[in-house]
C-alpha cells in the first residue's frame, strides 16, 4: 500500500485542506463555519509544530489524513492538557488511519509529558465515538446545544483520556521541536505498521 505517517510540512496544507472542507461545509462536525485560505492553514499548522506534533498519514504519495494536538488553554495551570484532532479522506476509510496516527500522535504527548488529552466531539457522531472509545477515552460530559451551525443547534460531547500519570511534579511538556528527531522516526515506522492493505 505504501503508507507512511510523518510529520506534517507547510506545503501539506492543501491537501489537508481539502480533506478538512467538506467537514466545514456540510456537516456540524467541526463548528467551524468559514473555510481558512490554504495560507491561514499553513500558519496554524507551523504555531502548532514548535509545542506540539501536526502529524500526516500519506498512502501512494497522497494525504490519507492528518492528526495533530492543540492546546487545551491558555492558563500555565492546564499545560500538560491537550485537546486532539484526527481528520480522514473519505477515499481511505476503513485502513486504520485514524488509528495509526492517534497511536503515534499520542506515544509522541507521552513522551513530551502530557497527562490528559480532550476529544471534543460534536454529536451524534457515532463513528468518532466508537474510535474514541476503542481508544480508551472515556465520557466526561455534554453540552447541550452549545454550537449553532447549518441552521440548527449542535450538543458538543466532551470525552476523556489519560495519557501519563497524575505525577505531584510533572514538570513542564518537552516542546515538540526539541524532540530527539530519531526517536520521532521510530514511532511513525512502528505506527505505520498499523495501516491495514487498501482494499480492491
Amino acid at each position: 500500500m505504501g503508507g507512511n505517517i510523518r510529520v506534517a510540512i507547510k506545503d501539506d496544507a492543501a491537501g489537508m485542506l481539502e480533506i478538512y472542507a467538506p467537514f466545514i461545509l456540510n456537516s456540524g462536525i467541526t463548528q467551524e463555519t468559514e473555510l481558512p485560505t490554504v495560507e491561514d492553514f499553513q500558519e496554524r499548522v507551523i504555531s502548532n509544530l514548535s509545542e506540539r506534533p501536526w502529524l500526516v498519514c500519506e498512502i501512494n504519495n497522497e494525504i490519507a489524513g492528518y492528526a495533530y494536538a492543540g492546546k487545551h488553554r491558555d492558563r500555565k495551570g492546564y499545560q500538560w492538557c491537550t485537546e486532539p484532532s484526527v481528520y480522514i479522506s473519505e477515499k481511505y476509510f476503513g485502513l486504520g488511519v485514524a488509528n495509526a496516527l492517534y497511536a503515534a500522535l499520542f506515544d509522541i504527548l507521552k513522551l513530551q509529558g502530557y497527562v490528559n488529552a480532550y476529544a471534543v466531539i460534536t454529536l451524534p457522531n457515532e463513528r468518532s465515538v466508537a474510535f474514541h472509545k476503542k481508544f480508551g477515552f472515556e465520557w466526561l460530559t455534554i453540552y447541550k446545544k452549545i454550537g449553532y451551525k447549518l441552521g440548527e443547534w449542535h450538543d458538543v460531547g466532551w470525552m476523556q483520556y489519560e495519557i501519563s500519570p497524575h505525577r505531584k511534579d510533572p514538570g513542564n511538556p518537552v516542546r515538540f521541536g526539541d524532540m530527539d528527531k530519531s526517536v520521532i522516526d521510530s514511532i511513525f515506522v512502528r505506527n505505520a505498521a498499523l495501516l491495514k492493505n487498501k482494499r480492491t
